[in-house]
Protein backbone atom coordinates (compact mmCIF):
# COMPACT_ATOMS: atom_id res chain seq x y z
CA UNK A 1 0.00 0.00 0.00
CA UNK A 2 2.44 2.57 0.99
CA UNK A 3 4.31 1.91 -3.00
CA UNK A 4 0.61 2.75 -4.11
CA UNK A 5 0.45 5.84 -2.25
CA UNK A 6 3.96 6.92 -3.91
CA UNK A 7 2.54 6.70 -7.24
CA UNK A 8 -0.87 8.28 -6.62
CA UNK A 9 1.25 10.99 -5.09
CA UNK A 10 2.94 11.36 -8.48
CA UNK A 11 -0.46 11.15 -10.06
CA UNK A 12 -1.96 14.02 -8.11
CA UNK A 13 0.64 16.14 -8.99
CA UNK A 14 -0.48 15.73 -13.04
CA UNK A 15 -3.37 16.98 -11.98
CA UNK A 16 -5.20 13.27 -11.96
CA UNK A 17 -6.90 12.14 -8.78
CA UNK A 18 -4.49 10.08 -6.54
CA UNK A 19 -5.60 6.72 -6.94
CA UNK A 20 -3.44 3.98 -7.82
CA UNK A 21 -4.25 -0.26 -7.65
CA UNK A 22 -2.52 -2.95 -8.38
CA UNK A 23 -3.48 -6.80 -9.05
CA UNK A 24 -1.90 -9.52 -7.55
CA UNK A 25 -2.31 -13.63 -9.12
CA UNK A 26 -2.28 -16.54 -6.35
CA UNK A 27 1.66 -16.19 -6.63
CA UNK A 28 1.75 -12.51 -5.43
CA UNK A 29 2.95 -11.68 -8.66
CA UNK A 30 1.45 -8.34 -10.31
CA UNK A 31 -0.54 -9.13 -13.03
CA UNK A 32 -2.05 -5.57 -13.56
CA UNK A 33 -1.61 -1.93 -11.97
CA UNK A 34 -3.52 1.13 -13.24
CA UNK A 35 -4.05 4.22 -11.97
CA UNK A 36 -6.95 6.97 -12.76
CA UNK A 37 -6.78 8.61 -16.38
CA UNK A 38 -9.97 9.92 -16.34
CA UNK A 39 -9.14 13.70 -16.57
CA UNK A 40 -6.22 12.51 -19.30
CA UNK A 41 -7.80 10.40 -21.25
CA UNK A 42 -11.23 12.02 -20.95
CA UNK A 43 -12.48 8.62 -20.03
CA UNK A 44 -15.29 8.10 -17.47
CA UNK A 45 -14.38 4.87 -16.91
CA UNK A 46 -10.82 5.69 -16.44
CA UNK A 47 -10.48 4.30 -12.56
CA UNK A 48 -7.57 2.75 -11.49
CA UNK A 49 -9.53 -0.72 -10.85
CA UNK A 50 -10.86 -1.06 -14.47
CA UNK A 51 -7.46 0.03 -16.00
CA UNK A 52 -5.73 -2.48 -13.64
CA UNK A 53 -8.49 -5.25 -14.22
CA UNK A 54 -7.71 -4.41 -18.49
CA UNK A 55 -4.47 -5.15 -18.18
CA UNK A 56 -4.72 -8.39 -16.09
CA UNK A 57 -7.15 -9.87 -18.17
CA UNK A 58 -5.13 -9.44 -20.85
CA UNK A 59 -1.87 -10.78 -19.67
CA UNK A 60 -3.80 -13.92 -18.33
CA UNK A 61 -5.63 -14.29 -21.12
CA UNK A 62 -9.20 -14.35 -18.57
CA UNK A 63 -11.26 -12.35 -17.25
CA UNK A 64 -11.79 -14.73 -13.70
CA UNK A 65 -9.79 -13.60 -11.05
CA UNK A 66 -11.22 -15.92 -8.60
CA UNK A 67 -7.55 -16.21 -6.67
CA UNK A 68 -6.36 -13.04 -7.14
CA UNK A 69 -6.01 -9.84 -4.88
CA UNK A 70 -6.52 -6.36 -5.55
CA UNK A 71 -5.15 -3.67 -3.52
CA UNK A 72 -6.17 0.17 -4.00
CA UNK A 73 -5.71 3.20 -2.11
CA UNK A 74 -9.45 4.40 -2.25
CA UNK A 75 -12.63 1.95 -1.42
CA UNK A 76 -13.78 1.40 -5.38
CA UNK A 77 -17.37 3.03 -6.55
CA UNK A 78 -19.96 1.42 -7.13
CA UNK A 79 -19.00 0.85 -11.17
CA UNK A 80 -15.69 -0.89 -10.40
CA UNK A 81 -16.75 -2.78 -7.52
CA UNK A 82 -19.58 -4.03 -9.42
CA UNK A 83 -16.76 -5.00 -11.81
CA UNK A 84 -14.76 -6.53 -9.27
CA UNK A 85 -18.29 -8.35 -8.83
CA UNK A 86 -18.04 -9.67 -12.45
CA UNK A 87 -14.82 -10.33 -12.78
CA UNK A 88 -14.87 -12.65 -9.90
CA UNK A 89 -12.19 -11.01 -7.57
CA UNK A 90 -11.16 -13.12 -4.83
CA UNK A 91 -9.97 -10.45 -2.39
CA UNK A 92 -9.98 -6.98 -2.91
CA UNK A 93 -7.82 -4.51 0.00
CA UNK A 94 -8.16 -0.70 0.03
CA UNK A 95 -7.10 2.06 2.00
CA UNK A 96 -9.65 5.51 2.46
CA UNK A 97 -12.73 4.36 2.42
CA UNK A 98 -15.64 6.68 0.55
CA UNK A 99 -18.68 7.48 1.83
CA UNK A 100 -19.89 9.55 -0.55
CA UNK A 101 -19.31 6.84 -3.25
CA UNK A 102 -17.70 3.55 -1.79
CA UNK A 103 -19.53 0.63 -3.38
CA UNK A 104 -17.71 -1.54 -0.86
CA UNK A 105 -19.23 -0.62 1.71
CA UNK A 106 -19.02 3.07 1.27
CA UNK A 107 -22.77 4.12 0.07
CA UNK A 108 -23.73 -0.11 -0.93
CA UNK A 109 -21.74 -2.95 0.15
CA UNK A 110 -21.50 -4.96 -3.63
CA UNK A 111 -19.29 -7.59 -2.08
CA UNK A 112 -22.20 -8.87 0.13
CA UNK A 113 -25.16 -7.63 -1.79
CA UNK A 114 -28.18 -10.63 -2.45
CA UNK A 115 -28.02 -9.83 -5.92
CA UNK A 116 -24.53 -10.65 -6.71
CA UNK A 117 -23.55 -13.93 -8.01
CA UNK A 118 -19.74 -13.80 -6.30
CA UNK A 119 -18.72 -13.22 -3.19
CA UNK A 120 -15.40 -11.64 -2.70
CA UNK A 121 -13.45 -10.86 0.51
CA UNK A 122 -12.69 -7.26 1.50
CA UNK A 123 -9.95 -5.82 4.14
CA UNK A 124 -10.90 -2.43 4.33
CA UNK A 125 -8.92 0.61 6.20
CA UNK A 126 -5.09 -0.68 5.30
CA UNK A 127 -2.98 2.68 5.84
CA UNK A 128 -6.48 4.15 5.43
CA UNK A 129 -5.25 7.70 7.58
CA UNK A 130 -2.33 8.22 4.80
CA UNK A 131 -4.37 7.83 2.25
CA UNK A 132 -6.75 9.85 3.58
CA UNK A 133 -4.89 12.68 4.30
CA UNK A 134 -3.47 12.36 0.47
CA UNK A 135 -6.81 12.80 -1.01
CA UNK A 136 -8.24 15.55 1.44
CA UNK A 137 -5.02 17.67 0.59
CA UNK A 138 -5.49 16.79 -3.27
CA UNK A 139 -9.03 18.04 -3.22
CA UNK A 140 -8.36 21.02 -1.14
CA UNK A 141 -5.34 21.77 -3.52
CA UNK A 142 -7.48 22.02 -6.57
CA UNK A 143 -10.75 23.59 -4.91
CA UNK A 144 -8.13 26.31 -4.56
CA UNK A 145 -6.51 26.60 -7.68
CA UNK A 146 -9.61 26.32 -9.39
CA UNK A 147 -11.44 29.57 -7.37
Amino acid sequence: MKRLLQRAALLGAQGEVPVSAVILDEAGRCIGHGRNTRERDRDPMGHAELVALRQASKLRGDWRFNGCTLIVTLEPCTMCAAALVQARMGRVVFAARDPKRGGLGGTIDLSDHPSAHHRMTVVAGVMEEEARVQLETWFRQRRRRNR
